[in-house]
This record gives structure tokens, C-alpha cells and sequence, in this order.
């Protein structure tokens, strides 16, 4: 039996003026910033994808142990006829984990922002599990989005999947408003199924996220050529470069693009000014202890229920129920 897409497919992908108007926002502040979502286009995804594989980069080689050691347990803690929703799903590797492992799942709403990494996710999906009812969703997460009415009267406990540590890119208190919208959309008793990153050595951070192969700066700088090419930007690329460090007091990674020269540069009809050394801030990748990430869950009426670690206690994935 072959599965069809949802008839309640959703496209609400932002277009390029949202990108100006967010970049023109982020550009004019006293610390320039750019939103980190903006990083992943078709090119950045697949040089992250390259990410994932460096020895140096573990938080994805850790998740899947701990997803392919306990999905079984996850499963059984969800329970059977689970809908799992995953905002930013990706190229949903790890969701097929938990798919795998669930009992009789009455259906899976990937939520991505890529049209085409999300159509081709969603192909793969229906194909390696057949009668599975899928409705993909294209829209920026971030933006506290809708999902379709039918989503809502599906039957079965509905599951929140948010895996890769993508939450640690939201500061504290942009985390618990996620946690909060997407909370809404479950019943008491329903499920959140997280992974964040562990706290540990700066020295191991740093390797993570400043390769000496130079991945991570060509994921990086790949975004000031997604801008000349689709916002009318003139970012020279040799003019700037990655930096990434631990930033100890904020309990965060930082990754930056910083000026090598003064220089002007033009987005759009506008032009900003940089300083030799001035940065622009893409990235933030927030570390928690197994206690600080349950603490900024409980705000969000969120209980934790259990968590699981890697072999080398690196990262940490958790299951919480909504009060």
C-alpha cells in the first residue's frame, strides 16, 4: 500500500522579503545578528549534513546512540497511536528511530522550512513506512504556526519529537515560549521528546564547533552568499571569517562572522558599516545540565518523566508529559 500526502498539506514558507526584512532588523542593531533558520538553505543543510559526519562534531553521533539504544523505551513510555510532530525535521533521520519503535503511530507531522528538503523527506518516509498517514508541513517553526484542522482531531496522544539540539539555539526564555506554544497543542498527558546538549570542557566545544577542516566556517559563510544571491547583498566573503568560542557566563557556544577590514556593504538599498572586527552574530548553541534543562521545562508546565545519555555522557535526550 502506497501513502498519499495529507490532503491538509500546508505551504507557509516565507519568501524572500521576510528574509530582507529580518536581515535589515538584525543588521542595524548595536550587535549585528542574523536569525540562525536563515543558515539552512539547500546548501547550508547539506554542508551541516557534512557537519554531522566530522569525528570532532558529536552531538549528532550521540544522539542516534542514545535513539538507537532506548528508542524502545521511548516507545513504550509514549505509548500506541502516537502522532509525532517534529518542527524542523530535516532530512528526518532520527524520527525514523522512533517511528520504527512505536506502536501502531496513527501519524507523523514532519513541520520544515525547506520546501524541497521537505517534500523529498516526506517521500522517503511514505516509502519506508507504508500506511503511515503523513501530513507535511512547510513553514518556519519558529513563528508559532497553526497546524492544519485535522491535525487536531486525530485521535491518539500527541507527541512533540524536537531532537538535535536544535533548542539550544533559543536563548531561555525564547525556549519556554516555544514550549509553551507548542504545549497548546497538546492534551494534558501529552509528550515532548527533546534533545539538548550537556555541559562539558570548552576545549571539546571548541572542536565541535570550529573544525581545523573548515566545515563549519563554509556553513557559516555560506549565509552571506545565500544573502548576495537572494536579497541583492554584497557581502565579499574573503573580507570576513567564522569564529566560534564558549561563552562561559551564558552557558552557550557563540558563532560569529567577523569583519577582517572596515568595510562597507549594501543589502537590498541599504548599507551598514563594519568595523575591522566587528561581528555578526548567526548562532547560539545553549549547554544545560540534566537539571538546568528541567528546570526551564517546568516553566513551560512541562514534567519530566525520564532521560537517557550516550556511552560518554555528551548529550541527553528527554522525555516530558504536559501537566
Amino acid at each position: 500500500m502506497k501513502t498519499e500526502f495529507d490532503s491538509s498539506y500546508m505551504d507557509l514558507a516565507p519568501q524572500s522579503h521576510s528574509l530582507l526584512s529580518e536581515v535589515l532588523v538584525g543588521l542595524s542593531k548595536h550587535q549585528k545578528s542574523i536569525p540562525p533558520k536563515f543558515l539552512y538553505d539547500k546548501a547550508g543543510s547539506e554542508i551541516f549534513e557534512k557537519i554531522c559526519d566530522l569525528r570532532d562534531y558529536y552531538p549528532t553521533r550521540a544522539e542516534k546512540e542514545i535513539l538507537q539504544t532506548y528508542a524502545g523505551e521511548m516507545a513504550e513510555m509514549i505509548g500506541p497511536g502516537a502522532l509525532i510532530i517534529e518542527p524542523g525535521s530535516g532530512a528526518g533521520e532520527k524520527v525514523r528511530y522512533l517511528l520504527k519503535a512505536l506502536h501502531d503511530p496513527s501519524g507523523f507531522v514532519p513541520i520544515e522550512i525547506e520546501r524541497e528538503i521537505l517534500l523529498r523527506m516526506t517521500s522517503e518516509i511514505i516509502e519506508e513506512f507504508p500506511g503511515l498517514n503523513i501530513t507535511p508541513v512547510c513553514a518556519d517553526f519558529t513563528e508559532m504556526l497553526e497546524l492544519p484542522v485535522t491535525v487536531g482531531m486525530k485521535n491518539g496522544k500527541k507527541v512533540i519529537f524536537f531532537p538535535g539540539s536544535t533548542i539550544g539555539n533559543l536563548s531561555p526564555g525564547e525556549a519556554i515560549d516555544f514550549l509553551v506554544h507548542y504545549g497548546n497543542m497538546l492534551e494534558s498527558g501529552g509528550g515532548f521528546l527533546i534533545g539538548a546538549d550537556l555541559k562539558k570542557d570548552s576545549s571539546i566545544l571548541k572542536r565541535a564547533y570550529d573544525d581545523s577542516e573548515g566545515v563549519t566556517a563554509e556553513f557559516n559563510l555560506n549565509l552571506l552568499r545565500r544573502l548576495n544571491r537572494e536579497v541583492g547583498a554584497s557581502f565579499n566573503l574573503n573580507n570576513f571569517e567564522h569564529e566560534a568560542f564558549y561563552n562561559e557566563e551564558m552557558g552557550r557556544v557563540e558563532m560569529h562572522l567577523k569583519s577582517k577590514v572596515p568595510q562597507l556593504v549594501r543589502v537590498n538599498r541599504t548599507v551598514f558599516r563594519f568595523n575591522e572586527g566587528e561581528t555578526i552574530h548567526t548562532e547560539n548553541s545553549y549547554k544545560y545540565s540534566e537539571d538546568e534543562f528541567a528546570e526551564l521545562c517546568a516553566h513551560a508546565g512541562l514534567v519530566l518523566k525520564k532521560y537517557w545519555k550516550d556511552s560518554k555522557n555528551l548529550f541527553c535526550v528527554y522525555y516530558f508529559e504536559k501537566e
